[in-house]
């Protein structure tokens, strides 16, 4: 049989409508539009391409969008004074400012800066740390989104041994501790696997549900999974180009051939990488809606 896949595109368009009537009732009944920031710095083509993928969303959505691009020379003092006015602006809900930096920014000190309140991108140690304990009122994004690809999908993870391939601190580990919360939610048994992990097929082998999120492609191999596994990919791996110049993409897993052996699957692309925008427009209306309560 073949594997279920676990398309982002359709599901993250159902989450996107439900965020644009979440919208509406705010204009309606408090007069606030939802704000969104983001800052970039230099240009790497990258981040360029995302932070417009960012804006483009806020504009169909209806959030206010305000965009600040910097030269990458710009100092760390100048762009904290720049956090510091959008933290101070009745516009502004949330804020983001696109890794990575620099290296002369100390990324940390930038992130500490943000409101914990606007940190829509959940990196603040305030937010890392109700995360960890189940009281977060915003979750990482992709993090967020894999939780919600299951979900839809009626793939549950209660019982189940959920196995992370990554140890980041934007995917491996906040899924991890999302993994791990209590029903309603995770209520899953989870193995945390990186790159000092022995002999990673023993552990690949005995997930019932593996999320792979390190950046290296076709790591995972259909030697490494059992009959019947649902495989979240989360990686995007440029390998190639084609002949007119299109980038050719491959995830983190060898999707040809673990697809023959899984239950279900996300592809890349269109799996995991649409959701992650999708979320980050949630974690802006939600913070609106956190100062309406």
């Amino acid at each position: 049989m073949a594997a279920q896949l676990i398309k982002g595109t359709e599901i993250s368009k159902q989450i996107r409508e439900e965020i644009t009537k979440e919208i509406q009732k705010l204009k309606e009944k408090h007069g606030i539009i939802p704000g969104l920031a983001t800052i970039l710095l230099g240009e790497d083509p990258g981040s360029k391409v995302y932070v417009g993928q960012k804006e483009k969303a806020c504009n169909k959505l209806g959030i206010y969008s305000e965009r600040t691009d910097l030269p990458s020379e710009t100092s760390q003092e100048d762009l904290l004074a720049l956090v510091e006015k959008l933290n101070n602006n009745p516009k502004i809900h949330g804020i983001l400012v696109q890794l990575p930096l620099p290296k002369h920014i100390d990324a940390s000190n930038v992130i500490y800066a943000i409101d914990p309140d606007k940190d829509v991108d959940c990196f603040h140690p305030v937010n890392v740390g109700k995360l960890m304990i189940g009281t977060g009122r915003f979750l990482p994004c992709t993090p967020h989104g894999i939780v919600e690809l299951l979900r839809r999908s009626d793939i549950t993870t209660d019982g189940k041994h959920v196995v992370v391939v990554g140890r980041s601190n934007i995917v491996g580990k906040p899924v991890m501790n999302l993994m791990l919360q209590p029903p309603p939610g995770g209520n899953a048994t989870v193995t945390l696997c990186h790159t000092g992990t022995k002999d990673l097929a023993a552990f690949t082998k005995m997930a019932d549900i593996l999320i792979v999120a390190v950046g290296r492609p076709k790591t995972i191999t259909a030697d490494m999974v059992k009959e019947g596994v649902v495989v979240i990919d989360v990686g995007v791996n440029r390998i190639g180009k084609t002949p007119e110049g299109k980038a050719i993409l491959a995830g983190d897993v060898d999707f040809d051939a673990v697809q023959e052996k899984a239950s279900a699957i996300t592809p890349v692309p269109g799996g995991v990488g649409p959701m992650t925008i999708t979320m980050l427009m949630k974690n802006t209306v939600e913070a609106v809606k956190a100062l309406c309560n």
